[in-house]
Order: structure tokens, then C-alpha cells, then sequence
């Protein structure tokens, strides 16, 4: 799938790097194919065998203008709760890059297509989906 996408391998590494921090109660990091047991917590409580972790933020990775992206975000946020799902707010963030970090939800109960087709609604490059293992998968939309 790599070879096939428009964007590019040191992007798709930055993604790979990133952490998904989720501000819930205990707050905890997901990372890309490390099964997060934190996870597993959430799915018990809200009864969910899988996520995913979106943003809005700066569609096709240009970078906006905090006023954009936050108008963006409420866009995600009100399209989660009209879908009726689950969200807890979240951040992504490069642990060294100087990327500023993105608001983000993790959302439950989305099908790794459902979770695409959002991703893709919000114009993202990539998304990261948790099936029932907790394991965080980076899917690349472009």
C-alpha cells in the first residue's frame, strides 16, 4: 500500500512515529503496532471491539491557521455525535518533530470502513484503526 500512496515515505515514517495521546481518565499513548493494554480498558467500558483515532486538522497535511482547524474539529466532533458515537478528545503529536500537535478524537465502534470513509470525509491523509487485538494500525487514505 505504500508504494501505491502520494504521500511521502518520510511523512508515512513521521506518522508511524507519531503518538496518539487519549486525555481520558488515566491518559495513555497508542503507537503504531503496539497492542496498547489501556485500550482494551476502554473497549470493556464502552462495550466496543474497535476505534479509531481521526482528526480534521489540517486536511492533506497543509497546515492551517488555528481558527481554521478548530472549526474544522467542531465539524468532526458534531459528525461523531450525530453518527451517535463514542469520543474521547485526543492529540497527535510527533515526539521530536516540530509538526504542532493535532486534536484528534478516538472514536468506538467504527468499522475500519467507516473510520476510512470518515477520515476521508475530513480530507486526512491517514487514520489509525484498533480492531479487537488494541493494536493501533496507521491507514494511509491517499
Amino acid at each position: 500500500m505504500i508504494n501505491s500512496s502520494v504521500i511521502s515515505p518520510e511523512t508515512i515514517q513521521a506518522y508511524r512515529e507519531t503518538e496518539f495521546r487519549v486525555f481520558s481518565e488515566a491518559s495513555f499513548v497508542l503507537k503504531i503496532f503496539e497492542k496498547c493494554e489501556d485500550l482494551m480498558g476502554l473497549y470493556k467500558k464502552h462495550r466496543s471491539e474497535t476505534c479509531a483515532f481521526i482528526t480534521a486538522c489540517n486536511p492533506f497535511g497543509e497546515v492551517l491557521s488555528n481558527e481554521q482547524n478548530s472549526d474544522l474539529q467542531k465539524q468532526l466532533e458534531e459528525e461523531i455525535q450525530f453518527r451517535g458515537l463514542v469520543l474521547i478528545a485526543g492529540e497527535g503529536k510527533h515526539p521530536v518533530g516540530d509538526w504542532p500537535g493535532e486534536p484528534s478524537y478516538l472514536v468506538f465502534d467504527l468499522s475500519l470502513e467507516a473510520a476510512k470513509t470518515l477520515g476521508r470525509k475530513f480530507n486526512q491523509n491517514a487514520i489509525v484503526w484498533c480492531g479487537p487485538d488494541a493494536v493501533p494500525q496507521l491507514i494511509l487514505l491517499r
